[in-house]
C-alpha cells in the first residue's frame, strides 16, 4: 500500500464490512507510521493521520487524538473531529471524555467548520444538560453563522429526544 490514506480507506472498509481480523493486522501494520505522521512539522500530513485514527477505529490512540483536537491546524483539528465522531459512534464515552474541550471549540474557535464538526461530534455524547444549553444558545444567536445555527439547533433538539432536559 503506497499511502496511509489509502491504507486507512482500506481500514474503513473492514471495519464497516466487519472484518476484525485484517483490520487488526492492518493497524499493527500502519500504527507507527500514523503515530510519526500524526507529529510531523506538514499540516496536511498530521491532518490524514488524525483521520485515519477514525477510519482505523483505532481505540487506543485516544490521547493522540486530543492532541489532534488542540492542533493550531483548522484542517487538523477537523480531522480529529472527523475521526472522534466515527469512534464515538458506538461510544458516546469518548465524546464524554473530551466533553469540556468539544464546548470551548464549539464557542470558541475560530473556524466555522471546525465549530460545526464539534456540533456533530457532541451528537454521540450523552445528553448532559450543559452540552444541550451551550448548543440552543448557539442555535439562537443570530450572530452565529445560519449553518453553525442550524446544526447546534438540530443536535440540541436530538439530545433533549435522548434523555436531556425538555
Amino acid at each position: 500500500m503506497s499511502s496511509l490514506a489509502d491504507a486507512a480507506a482500506q481500514a474503513d472498509a473492514l471495519a464497516d464490512d466487519g472484518s476484525e481480523r485484517e483490520l487488526s493486522q492492518l493497524r499493527t501494520q500502519w500504527d507507527e507510521e500514523l503515530e510519526a505522521q500524526a507529529r510531523t512539522a506538514d499540516f496536511r500530513e498530521r491532518a490524514v493521520a488524525y483521520r485515519a485514527i477514525g477510519q482505523f477505529r483505532f481505540r487506543t490512540k485516544k490521547e493522540l487524538l486530543r492532541r489532534g483536537l488542540q492542533d493550531d491546524s483548522p484542517a487538523v483539528r477537523g480531522s480529529a473531529l472527523l475521526a472522534l465522531e466515527k469512534l464515538s459512534r458506538d461510544h458516546p464515552g469518548d465524546v464524554n471524555e473530551v466533553r469540556p474541550l468539544l464546548h470551548e471549540i464549539v464557542t470558541h474557535d475560530g473556524n466555522e467548520a471546525v465549530r460545526r464538526l464539534a456540533v456533530v461530534a457532541l451528537k454521540n455524547g450523552s445528553a448532559r444538560p450543559d452540552t444541550i444549553q451551550i448548543l440552543r444558545a448557539l442555535g439562537d444567536d443570530d450572530e452565529q453563522p445560519r449553518e453553525l445555527r442550524e446544526s447546534a439547533a438540530k443536535v440540541a433538539q436530538l439530545l433533549r429526544r435522548k434523555g436531556g432536559p425538555k
